[in-house]
């Protein structure tokens, strides 16, 4: 996506662009704030974009996994699939005019608070601003983390983060290692295990499982969602790049206990 330039000042600057930062920024255009969104990435959606491995849902259900001011009524399942609680956050930033405000590929490098100026300099991959007031919506868990386990980087096989699946590299009749079983671990390992020859799970702590429920949504329940949902709110049309546009509610969704800490999904040769 492409981003306009940088002002010079900004009353907000949010660092991030996911569920937190877009909540954020919503909140602050419906209360007239002027805002900026910085996002190192090159397109919106933090955890919900980066993670795309197979399996990848919502461990919370789907309706309460939503913005209180934007229900999604068209939910496919009791507990969304990764493509579509990315596409609704797309929506929901484009319906209430945030994309406008979001700077692509603007990782912040440096944040200095200046006593004196009573404001923030910030050095980003696309220039420097100053802002009145940071909000941090980069998530604890934004820098996926591989174990420092002694001979790794001799290990000749393939081997990646589940926060960075290979979808070019075939695991079909491969034999393969999974490093750690928490939230992203515990979805994935049942879809790659058919299709391998053999799996190996390493685990520190046993986690605690119980049987998943999710279903397909049915078309009748779907109606009743869209007859109960609440008129949307109007977003007021644009003031200018830079300038907060947009209507919304500073709820924000219960946060996901998905890790991205630990998964390494590794695969010997054939």
């Amino acid at each position: 996506m492409a981003s306009s330039s940088l002002p010079d000042h900004v009353r907000v600057a949010i660092i991030g662009s996911g569920f937190a930062g877009l909540g954020a920024a919503i909140a602050l255009g419906r209360a007239g704030i002027e805002y900026v969104v910085l996002e190192r990435a090159d397109d919106l959606g933090g955890t919900w974009r980066d993670n795309q491995y197979p399996g990848c849902r919502c461990d919370v259900p789907s309706h309460l996994y939503s913005f209180s001011f934007a229900p999604n009524p068209e939910w496919s399942e009791t507990y969304s699939p990764q493509p579509e609680i990315w596409e609704y956050l797309r929506r929901t930033a484009a319906q209430h005019e945030v994309t406008a405000n979001i700077r692509f590929e603007h990782e912040v490098h440096e944040a200095r608070f200046d006593p004196t100026a009573r404001r923030w300099a910030l050095d980003t991959a696309g220039g420097h601003l100053t802002a009145d007031v940071v909000i941090l919506g980069n998530g604890p868990l934004a820098e996926p983390a591989v174990p420092d386990l002694p001979g790794l980087d001799r290990f000749e096989g393939t081997m990646f983060h589940s926060a960075h699946w290979d979808h070019d590299h075939d695991l079909s009749g491969e034999r393969v290692a999974v490093i750690g079983t928490g939230a992203s671990a515990i979805q994935f390992v049942p879809e790659i295990q058919p299709q391998v020859a053999h799996l190996t799970v390493f685990q520190r702590t046993p986690p605690w499982i119980v049987p998943h429920r999710n279903r397909r949504i049915t078309r009748a329940e779907r109606a009743l969602y869209r007859r109960a949902r609440r008129p949307a709110l109007r977003a007021p049309s644009s003031t200018g790049a830079g300038s907060c546009s947009s209507p919304g509610c500073s709820a924000t969704p219960a946060r996901s206990t998905r890790s991205r800490s630990w998964p390494v999904a590794i695969s010997t040769s054939r």
